[in-house]
């Protein structure tokens, strides 16, 4: 089965005041389809390059998140039944692909934090690459191995358990990237994804629009984009902004020593701002001239995802933590990485909170 690419001319500046939003809208989501496919060839010609397939994948993630986006947005503007379904098809392919990445990130994250602590040089914390990623934890924090358990190498150091912490999360996160690597490689063959990509190739040159889509752009484009903008404004303003306006206020360090159940839904706020705010940047790019949003979006964004690295770094220190028969000084060693990385999420609310006030559409917040 072959997926063709289909080149696409984006739209002008001027073009939102003669098209109607089902022109506008297909262009877009015309070319989002575009950028799939070609992340499909690429994936078909990586071979046995795992950088290119990583770069494939990332392509093809971005592009199922931003059809999907615009999927969600534009919904009124679309045949729904079709676009609810591509929309969850979408998710699962992304969601999917997302996990090797994100166990293989969040394994150098814990590593390198590992190493800070510990007092080993950043050099070491980095120094695997991505297909070697089972051997780095010995390589981050040989300085700590070479010192005897419990001594001190230093001001503010951490000597204690590291190195079997740094081994213990090796082992861990890399039998997950590995699980989800074994999953990606399954999605990507089966008949499942072969559907998904087949109705993205027809995407590319035909979108089911529903009767709103006739009307002219500047007329109904902007209303549902208006929508999840106020579902935005909505969940900012259940966030505690005051708190995390003040720097180091532990709201982060002392909510995640609870239960992990107390912990996930202290977050889960913050999380759910992330989704709305991309969803809200994704629909920007729809009719934004040359698909260029806001750049204070885009800060904001950052800033949540750092946040969302930051509490499933946090999440898995514990989880390594709770593993039966662990040394004492193991433990000790997790918990204080847990801790550093709590500290991170609540640095992270902190840059988001000091980006989101500077943006015009804090002032319209309720």
């Amino acid at each position: 089965m072959q997926h063709h690419e289909v080149d696409i001319e984006p739209f002008t500046a001027g073009d939102t005041d003669r098209l109607t939003a089902g022109e506008v809208l297909a262009g877009y989501l015309h070319a989002r389809a575009g950028d799939f496919l070609r992340g499909l060839r690429m994936y078909g010609e990586s071979g046995s390059d795992t950088a290119a397939a990583e770069a494939a994948a990332r392509t093809l993630r971005g592009a199922a998140r931003r059809i999907g986006g615009g999927l969600h947005t534009y919904r009124p503007l679309l045949d729904p039944t079709w676009a609810d379904q591509l929309r969850t098809e979408l998710g699962w392919l992304s969601g999917t692909l997302a996990q090797e990445h994100a166990c293989t990130s969040r394994l150098h994250r814990l590593l390198g934090a590992l190493a800070r602590l510990s007092g080993a040089t950043a050099a070491s914390a980095v120094q695997a690459t991505v297909p070697a990623v089972s051997v780095s934890s010995a390589t981050a924090i040989s300085r700590a191995e070479d010192q005897p358990e419990g001594v001190p190498s230093g001001p503010g150091t951490l000597t204690v358990g590291a190195s079997r912490a740094g081994a213990l999360l090796d082992r861990q996160l890399t039998l997950a990237r590995t699980r989800a690597h074994s999953a990606a490689l399954q999605a990507l063959g089966s008949s499942r994804f072969h559907a998904v990509a087949d109705a993205v190739a027809v995407l590319a040159s035909e979108v089911p629009l529903g009767p709103l889509a006739a009307a002219p752009a500047v007329e109904v484009l902007a209303e549902p984009g208006e929508t999840t903008a106020r579902q935005l404004l909505d969940a900012v303003a259940a966030l505690p902004l005051a708190r995390a306006a003040h720097p180091y206020n532990a709201e982060a360090l002392v909510h995640g020593l609870a239960t992990a159940s107390e912990g996930e839904a202290q977050d889960a706020p913050w999380h759910q701002v992330r989704q709305l705010l991309r969803l809200h940047r994704y629909g920007q790019e729809v009719w934004c001239a040359g698909g260029a949003p806001d750049p204070m979006l885009l800060g904001a964004g950052q800033a949540l995802d750092r946040h969302r690295d930051a509490a499933e770094a946090a999440a898995a220190a514990a989880n390594a933590a709770r593993t039966p028969r662990i040394a004492p000084a193991t433990a000790y060693a997790l918990g204080v990485l847990h801790a550093d990385q709590r500290l991170e999420v609540e640095a992270a609310r902190f840059a988001f909170q000091q980006v989101w006030q500077q943006m015009p559409m804090a002032a319209t917040a309720p």
